[in-house]
């Protein structure tokens, strides 16, 4: 008799920190698929990280720990050759705007001629369709209130990190 095939999808992203939005897109895959893999990007081509690697690392398992589905790993090369390692044939991604289509067919695209692997889209919730970490770290960075965007964990740590930053720069 044949052994069940264990259906993995990959959540990939920079996750400098986490948002609800990154919590909704894996909480929805989680549902969807056998094991989800949340790849954290170590070198995600941006700048300027608030958070190192294995702190990102940290948030998203806390944050995910719920989850009887979900693992983190750290990703650092290209996707696919990620994908090709842990047996996962399908990337899922959440859509917020024509912008992100935009790029991400283009990612799929060479995804897919690389190594074949699928690229699902999946419309953000309406509640975080404008939401990105860079825009919440500016807003957090200049004093605005970010409470329900990030979980509670991760807004503390956030405050924390933001505050340490005040004071090396006073």
């Amino acid at each position: 008799m044949d052994e069940p095939v264990t259906r993995r999808v990959v959540c990939p992203g920079s996750f400098d920190p986490i948002t609800n939005g990154h919590l909704d897109i894996i909480g929805r895959a989680s549902t969807l698929f056998d094991e989800v893999v949340v790849a954290v990007g170590v070198n995600a081509g941006k700048s300027g990280n608030l958070f190192s690697i294995d702190e990102r690392i940290d948030l998203v398992q806390r944050v995910t720990a719920d989850y009887g589905n979900v693992r983190v790993e750290p990703i650092d090369g290209l996707l696919v050759d990620f994908c090709a390692r842990h047996g996962i044939r399908a990337i899922m991604r959440g859509l917020r705007a024509v912008s992100d289509y935009e790029y991400e067919l283009q990612m799929s695209h060479m995804n897919h001629r690389l190594s074949g692997v699928e690229t699902l889209f999946v419309a953000a919730n309406p509640l975080y369709s404008y939401l990105s970490s860079s825009l919440l770290k500016e807003v957090a960075s200049l004093g605005g209130d970010v409470a329900g965007l990030v979980p509670d964990l991760v807004l503390s740590a956030l405050d924390e990190r933001l505050a340490e930053r005040r004071a090396k720069s006073a």
